[in-house]
């Protein structure tokens, strides 16, 4: 639909349209007010996932792709405006007037059974991971000492301050290699990648951790250990929602906490699927490229997810800021943005039959790298026979 708008057009309307990532926080207080209204409440708290998961991809099919990238100079300068960090930085009082408003909301719901409870963790669990998750993703690459801070606190309030570690010093270091626990393997269901993810992400955050520290000869139960404060954080809100709310604060607050990690490690488990970088002769990856993460350039959500869905530039260029990230026309492409993706992922079959051919397509002729099991010894030795 878009694809005829001249570029300096689409990236102008982008600057503004940005602002519609607050929209998410308001799903659950919508939700709310129906709720309220109808006196339906099991049926309004799975409202934000019904429009996240329901609407959002068939949106993403009709206003079709971005075909916007900005140029050098164009990145040069739109990298120093002040106004995109400060959305950025704007949704960390969001997310925490918003998980208020929602633990209030279901701790003093007595309308609600199981099945609404379940429903409006989940919900809220989704928009705590688009907002905390994906932002503080954004925020936690950058250098600056607030971001750095901004980023950490997003992730204290969904208990997943290892992402702040792991991420940047263990996934962007062996992305689409045997390493990487977020980096899933081809025909490996959602369902037998997200127990490992779960565990091996967050142990390889407490012994990354434990490495830096150790060259600064210090102990890893030391103060000075990042983890033990971000985690310190969650414990604290989750004794305040306990104080406020009673057990059902404390339900809510690791319900939603739960469920926005899944989401991340689903996400995770879709944006380098299949993907795998060549060993080279000397034992070492290749160099990441665009060419190892998948890119979805579906306008409507890579507007709502501050351009995460342009993954491939973001592992190319980790400190480049979401409103400079650019397309890669030869990166693998995803079919629809994530949000459909994610509805896909978590039916192994037919993600199977849509996203096999399409990673069979781009390995054509290097068949080889579809090893999952022996890629590791596989690699190695066509190296050695290539060489």
């Amino acid at each position: 639909m878009f694809e005829s708008v001249r570029p300096n057009v689409m990236i102008a309307f982008k600057s503004i349209a940005f602002l519609l990532v607050f929209i998410v926080w308001l799903l659950p207080l919508q939700a709310m007010i129906h709720a309220t209204e109808s006196g339906n409440y099991n049926l309004y708290a799975f409202f934000p996932l019904f429009i996240i998961f329901g609407v959002v991809p068939v949106i993403d099919a009709i206003l079709g792709k971005d075909p916007a990238n900005p140029s050098d100079s164009q990145v040069e300068w739109m990298s120093r405006v002040w106004i995109f960090p400060l959305f950025t930085l704007a949704m960390v009082p969001w997310q925490y007037w918003a998980l208020y408003r929602s633990g209030d909301f279901m701790a003093n719901t007595a309308q609600f059974d199981t099945i609404g409870y379940l429903g409006w963790m989940m919900s809220v669990g989704a928009c705590a991971a688009i907002i905390g998750i994906n932002v503080a993703h954004e925020l936690i690459h950058k250098d600056s000492r607030i971001e750095q801070w901004a980023g950490g606190l997003l992730l204290a309030s969904v208990c997943y301050a290892g992402f702040k570690v792991e991420h940047v010093r263990g996934h962007h270091v062996h992305v689409s290699t045997p390493e990487d626990a977020s980096s899933s393997r081809y025909n490996q269901s959602l369902y037998a990648f997200l127990p490992k993810a779960y565990v091996r992400n967050f142990t390889a955050a407490w012994k990354l951790e434990a490495a830096r520290l150790a060259r600064l000869g210090l102990p890893a139960a030391h103060w000075r250990n990042e983890l033990i404060w971000w985690y310190g954080i969650s414990l604290s809100l989750a004794a305040v929602c306990g104080a406020l709310w009673g057990w059902m604060g404390v339900l809510f607050f690791f319900g939603q906490s739960f469920f926005a990690a899944t989401l991340l490690e689903i996400v995770n488990y879709i944006e380098h699927y299949g993907l795998h970088r060549r060993r080279l002769e000397n034992g070492k990856y290749e160099r990441v490229t665009p060419a190892h993460s998948w890119n979805s350039n579906h306008l409507f959500t890579n507007v709502l997810l501050f351009h995460l869905q342009r993954h491939s530039d973001h592992h190319a260029n980790p400190k480049r800021r979401y409103q400079v990230l650019r397309h890669f026309d030869e990166s693998p492409q995803l079919p629809n943005g994530y949000a459909g993706m994610v509805v896909l992922a978590m039916v192994p079959p037919l993600w199977f039959r849509v996203m096999n051919p399409r990673v069979e397509a781009y390995y054509k002729g290097e068949e080889w790298q579809l090893s999952n099991d022996q890629f590791a010894k596989v690699a190695k030795r066509h190296t050695v026979e290539s060489g």
